[in-house]
C-alpha cells in the first residue's frame, strides 16, 4: 500500500529526478515498493476502437494543382497520397495539354489514389471535408472517382 509522500512527490521525482536531501523519501519509497506506481498509457476500450473510423482522406486545392491523401489517424502517418504535382503524372497531361488543377485533373486524382489504397489493403476511408468544401465540383470528382475505384467510402 502506498503513502501518501509516495503518491505525491512519486511523479514529480519520475519526470525531474531526485534532488539532494530526500533520503527518507527514497527510504519511504521502497518501502511501499514505488516500482508498482508507475502510470500506465491510456488505453481506449476495444468497443471504442472498433468504432473509430482509422482512415480518413483529406484533400487541397491551390491555384495550380490538386492533391489528395489518406490519413491514418491513430498513428499520424499518411497511408496513401496522389497529386497532380507528381512529376511522371504532370509530364503526361502537359503533353495532353491538360489543365493539372480543373475538375478533369481532380477526377484523374481520385482513381489514381482509389488504385493506390486497393494495392495497400485499405478497403474503406471516412471523408474529412473543410468547412469551405462542399460536395460540388473539384471535391465531388475526387469523392466519385475514390468510389468507381473501389473503395468504400464510410
Amino acid at each position: 500500500m502506498n503513502c501518501f509522500l509516495c503518491n505525491f512527490y512519486g511523479f514529480l521525482i519520475f519526470l525531474d529526478g531526485l534532488p539532494r536531501g530526500w533520503g527518507e523519501l527514497v527510504d519511504c519509497m521502497i518501502k511501499c515498493n514505488w516500482e508498482k506506481m508507475v502510470i500506465p498509457p491510456a488505453v481506449r476500450p476495444e468497443r471504442v476502437t472498433n468504432f473509430l473510423k482509422p482512415y480518413v482522406l483529406k484533400m487541397h486545392f491551390t491555384n495550380k494543382f490538386v492533391s489528395a491523401q489518406v490519413i491514418h489517424t491513430p498513428t499520424a502517418t499518411v497511408a496513401s497520397s496522389a497529386s497532380s504535382q507528381e512529376q511522371a503524372l504532370r509530364l503526361s497531361m502537359e503533353k495532353a495539354r491538360e489543365s493539372t488543377r480543373d475538375v478533369a485533373a481532380a477526377g484523374k486524382i481520385g482513381k489514381i489514389l482509389g488504385e493506390r489504397l486497393l494495392l495497400k489493403g485499405i478497403p474503406a476511408v471516412s471523408i474529412f471535408l473543410k468547412r469551405e468544401q462542399k460536395y460540388h465540383g473539384k471535391v465531388k470528382a475526387v469523392i466519385d472517382s475514390v468510389r468507381e475505384a473501389g473503395v468504400k467510402l464510410v
